[in-house]
């Protein structure tokens, strides 16, 4: 059995969907991060970093209990577990491990900062706004064109398409490309036929708050557990 501290964010979610496509047994402890429970001092011994998701497999390594944070880190342990979606020919999943960290370095942050500046930072800044809205735009530039002629990231479907689905299908909503995603949109199409994709991607989806999709501000406290006060308290 797993433990899967979670939220409904696009790191959540790519947990989410590993988890239903393996078929492992698990159960949700629901994070909420706008209510600050990412600080709640039992988490922090799962997820030191003080972000979801993060699990704790009673079957780990050994028949020991694991705790692992890190999104990517943790697609790859429950790869490696139940010797699924990487591949096994070892340049094909390096192949598969680079666009990960793709995904973990660039699609990740970039996205994130976009959104911030856009959504919910107090000041708008145009040039934070400009600046990783051209770098999204470059980096959805690079997916597309490695998608071009492919069903998936890496040929066969793995966590790398795991990983940059949650972001990519949220930012295209959100954020319409301005030029020819097709490649993308096939890909997007594709991953959304796959029923794991979606019971993972919505999970406890009626939980999203108001204030994440965009129909009221963040009141104080929230503020405060992501950007402010409490996130950067020392502990």
């Amino acid at each position: 059995m797993i433990d899967f501290y979670y939220g409904p964010t696009s790191n959540g979610r790519k947990i989410a969907i590993m988890l239903e496509e393996t078929g492992l047994d698990y159960r949700v402890r629901f994070i909420d991060i706008l209510n600050g429970d990412q600080f709640d001092p039992a988490f922090l011994k799962i997820s030191p970093n003080n972000k979801q998701p993060a699990i704790l497999d009673h079957d780990g390594p050994g028949g020991r209990a694991l705790a692992m944070f890190e999104s990517g880190a943790i697609l790859i342990y429950l790869a490696e577990k139940t010797g699924l979606l990487m591949p096994t020919d070892p340049q094909r999943r390096y192949h598969c491990l680079q666009w990960l960290m793709f995904q973990m370095s660039g699609i990740g942050p970039m996205f994130g900062q976009l959104h911030h500046f856009n959504h919910y930072a107090r000041d708008k800044i145009p040039y934070a706004i400009e600046r990783y809205r051209n770098e999204a735009d470059r980096l959805r530039r690079v997916l597309n064109a490695q998608l071009t002629g492919r069903q998936f990231i890496v040929d066969e479907y793995s966590i790398a398409d795991i990983a940059c689905y949650p972001y990519v299908k949220g930012f295209r909503d959100r954020y319409p490309t301005p030029f020819d995603a097709s490649a993308i949109d096939r890909w997007l199409d594709r991953m959304e036929a796959r029923p794991a994709v979606l019971s993972g991607f919505n999970l406890r989806s009626a939980d999203v708050r108001p204030e994440v999709r965009g129909e009221k501000p963040l009141d104080q406290h929230s503020w405060d557990a992501l950007y402010g006060r409490l996130q950067h308290k020392p502990r």
